[in-house]
């Protein structure tokens, strides 16, 4: 089994990162604040005004971590790595198939199918938990569209109508997910899912934690081989990895959404923590942004099962398992991708 390493944020503006011998080192005002060998970590993420030396982007290269740049705000400029993994049948096996609708609109289908089913897990687990706090008829309506979605998904025909069904899925999950914010309230409203910029901080705070998914997710399909902007759920467009926005999709509802609410709900983000720009932009303030990333790794550790390889692993692993399966399927391994559904 792979092991889980860690991902090293750095979101203070100003800091310097380099190497020395076989760590990282990071500088604040030419002052050493943090030291980490190489080998404990899985990757680095920069916020902002972060500089890393020539030397650790090829040292980082070598040992296989990836290096990302964000803006402040968790907008995605770039990412550093060595030479691509795996060999270079199992990409243009994925690039075929991506050009086949039927087996396009399968694995698409696949991927739905598991983020409704997720987004049914979030909403069923608040009413059973909290029934007397929240709008339980509301919660239990959506839940149930959304079941009755799931069920038309085998049924497409193709790509495009397995959008427009996770589009309808969507529109009902996101519709009721205020009902799922049972603290704080009066601060923290979410009227409809809005981006680029996000207009109230939970949207804020969906933005900043699919940011860090998206990065993990896109480290494991480059880890295995996959080439992660090729992808069969979404459309190809440059410069967005489609591929690691399927596979995120199962993931956003259990682990991204769910770590959003817990912020929210146990009072860990308050609403001093967000700040309003001229465009109507909501910003969160760097101790917010510390907050989340500390949160983030700390789930990361928390071990699920995974019903398919029937395991219990750490969360931090299910991105690897489930771009490992990609491939498998790819390759013609396994006769269909198999997403991952949240118990």
């Amino acid at each position: 089994m792979r092991k889980l390493l860690n991902t090293l944020y750095v979101s203070s503006q100003g800091s310097y990162l380099h190497r020395d011998g076989e760590t990282v080192v990071v500088e604040l005002d030419q002052k050493r604040v943090l030291q980490l060998p190489i080998h404990t970590i899985g990757g680095i993420v920069c916020f902002g005004n972060v500089i890393c030396s020539p030397f650790l982007l090829g040292f980082c290269a070598e040992h296989d971590v990836a290096v990302s740049f964000l803006t402040e705000y968790g907008h995605f400029f770039a990412s550093v790595r060595g030479p691509v993994n795996g060999n270079v049948l199992l990409r243009r096996r994925q690039y075929r198939i991506a050009d086949d609708p039927q087996a396009t609109r399968a694995i698409a289908a696949n991927v739905v199918s598991g983020k409704l089913a997720n987004c049914r897990v979030v909403m069923n687990r608040a009413i059973r938990d909290h029934k007397d706090k929240i709008n339980a008829d509301s919660l239990c309506a959506a839940s149930a569209s959304i079941d009755r979605i799931m069920e038309q998904i085998p049924k497409t025909g193709d790509t495009e109508e397995v959008r427009g069904f996770e589009g309808l899925a969507a529109a009902e999950y996101f519709g009721a997910f205020n009902h799922l914010i049972i603290d704080q309230k009066e601060s923290f409203i979410f009227n409809e899912r809005n981006r680029r910029p996000p207009l109230d901080p939970v949207n804020a705070l969906l933005s900043f934690v699919y940011t860090l998914l998206a990065h993990d997710v896109r480290s494991a399909l480059e880890t295995v081989g996959l080439d992660p902007a090729v992808g069969f759920l979404h459309r190809d467009r440059p410069g967005r990895p489609g591929l690691a926005l399927d596979i995120m999709e199962e993931f956003r509802p259990v682990i991204a959404d769910r770590l959003v609410l817990s912020l929210v709900n146990r009072r860990q983000v308050n609403p001093k923590g967000f700040t309003k720009a001229a465009n109507g932009a909501v910003i969160m303030d760097p101790d917010t942004r510390k907050i989340i990333l500390t949160e983030y790794q700390i789930r990361k550790q928390d071990e699920v099962f995974h019903p398919y390889i029937e395991e219990t692993v750490p969360i931090g692993l299910l991105f690897f398992i489930q771009a490992n399966l990609m491939a498998r399927h790819i390759r013609g391994d396994i006769d269909g991708y198999p997403p991952f559904f949240w118990r």
